[in-house]
């Protein structure tokens, strides 16, 4: 069962028909509460009218039989009677007389005003006041004076219900009245409405006219700012992102343009440089067979020889980048230099590489690598070492580079002088251009150690 109004269908009406409906029943209060002053004075002004129909009845009473004490006492009762019999109904009292026995002999008639109607239980209820009846006495008859305010508050109620269609009718029509007011005040909203479904449909150009009310009108106001602004942004994105399109465009024919180089320069360094080298070594090659029995030249083309392989090595991993199309993990460089120096050479070399193999900006990359190489390198021309420690670890913020060897030291150790590649001072340079630290000293023990730091928290790209 349900208790409480159904209200969902009220919250689905129109903003009119709520604000109406609100306002009709701010004046349904404020009629109930007239009713109810209404009510009050209607019940004192009963009141007062059968107070004073009783009380003009009563003396009316005394004088009729005043007039009858002159009659002889025999004659008193029958006259009695035949007066209450002709006098009928009492204004707004009902007149009872009984004879000295207690019987009672007349009771007056009903009121002729408005035979046969009656006010409703409770409405009579709210009117009604206690007054007592009247009693007179008047040789042994006992005539008693009855209130009865029945047709004042029969009256009353139809004064009642004529208040009530009048307010009923004004109600209604308030209520129309409101609703067709706030209808035509709200029209602009139906088109405040359409210019926002427009817009939201990407009708951007969409304003709204200047209306004649002042809150209509500055909402139209904020309203073609917004459509200003938010048309000017969309003017911007498209910009941006045909802006974006040229570049992207631009990159990718950049990148094409890039590749196309490096295959051409790839190329010429395979036909021209590399098989040169090929060509000398074959040549240094041929003079180490032929100068076994001459020492002195027998080392230098050894060197030679030597020299050329490397140069190989660095002739085929500048071709091997020049043709990678997707970066190579650093590590995995570092690898690849660690285990062909490691069979060039025949030092026992031992590495650890902890780089999780991530790949860092070319700069950055490019750097470690000749870092490595450099300090390997120096190693085999100048330490006499049998023994090589390379550590190389990144911590998140840092590149820390370490090579210690068990050769000669500083006497005998690495310079910066020619033949020795970018040796110490250039390899400073380079770690300095990048914001590092390079460092070298020999232990106690014997050897050398070089230990490199760089900066690798802001060049670090994601593979």
């Amino acid at each position: 069962m349900r208790l409480l109004p159904d209200f969902s269908s009220l919250r689905q009406a129109g903003l009119h028909t709520r604000v109406g409906l609100v306002l009709t029943v701010l004046a349904t209060c404020l009629l109930l509460v007239l009713g109810g002053l209404w009510l009050h004075a209607t019940r004192q002004a009963v009141h007062e009218e059968v107070e004073a129909a009783t009380r003009v009845s009563e003396q009316w009473l005394k004088v009729v039989l005043g007039e009858l004490r002159a009659l002889p006492p025999a004659e008193r009762g029958e006259r009695l009677l035949a007066v209450a019999e002709s006098i009928g109904r009492v204004r707004a009292n009902v007149l009872e007389v009984r004879d000295p026995a207690g019987q009672l002999r007349h009771v007056s008639p009903p009121s002729a005003y408005k035979t046969g109607r009656l006010a409703p239980a409770w409405f009579a209820a709210l009117l009604a006041s206690d007054l007592p009846p009247r009693q007179i006495n008047f040789e042994g008859y006992q005539l008693s004076l009855h209130p009865d305010p029945s047709r004042a508050i029969l009256d009353a109620w139809d004064e009642l219900l004529g208040m009530a269609g009048w307010a009923l009718l004004l109600l209604v029509g308030l209520f129309s009245v409101v609703r067709q007011a706030l209808v035509q005040a709200l029209r602009p909203l139906d088109q405040v409405m359409q210019a926002l479904d427009r817009t939201g449909r990407g009708r951007f150009d969409t304003r709204l006219p200047q209306f004649a009310s002042p809150e209509l009108g500055r909402l139209a106001g904020a309203f073609n700012g917004m459509a200003d602004r938010l048309k000017a942004a969309v003017d911007d994105n498209v910009r941006l992102e045909t802006a974006r399109e040229v570049g992207e465009q631009m990159r990718t024919r950049l990148a094409a343009e890039r590749r196309a180089e490096r295959e051409s320069i790839a190329r010429e360094l395979h036909d021209e440089l590399a098989q040169g080298v090929t060509a000398v070594r074959a040549l240094a090659g041929a003079i180490v067979q032929r100068t076994t029995e001459q020492p002195a030249l027998h080392g230098h083309a050894r060197s030679i020889v030597a020299v050329t392989g490397e140069m190989q090595d660095g002739v085929r991993h500048i071709l091997h980048r020049l043709r990678r199309k997707e970066p190579e993990p650093l590590a995995s460089q570092l690898e690849s230099v660690v285990d062909a120096w490691r069979r060039q050479h025949g030092i026992d070399l031992y590495s650890r590489i902890a780089l999780m193999g991530e790949v860092f900006d070319g700069e950055l990359a490019q750097c470690v690598l000749r870092i490595v190489q450099e300090g390997l390198t120096n190693i085999v021309r100048h330490a006499d070492a049998s023994r090589v420690d390379l550590s190389l670890l990144h911590d998140g913020a840092t590149v820390q580079i370490r090579i210690a060897d068990n050769g000669r030291g500083l006497d005998g150790g690495p310079s910066g002088q020619a033949g020795c590649g970018l040796g110490l001072q250039g390899m400073r340079e380079r770690i300095a251009l990048l914001g590092g630290q390079l460092e070298f000293s020999s232990p106690a023990e014997g050897g050398f150690v070089l230990q490199a730091s760089l900066p690798a928290e802001t060049r670090r790209v994601e593979a």
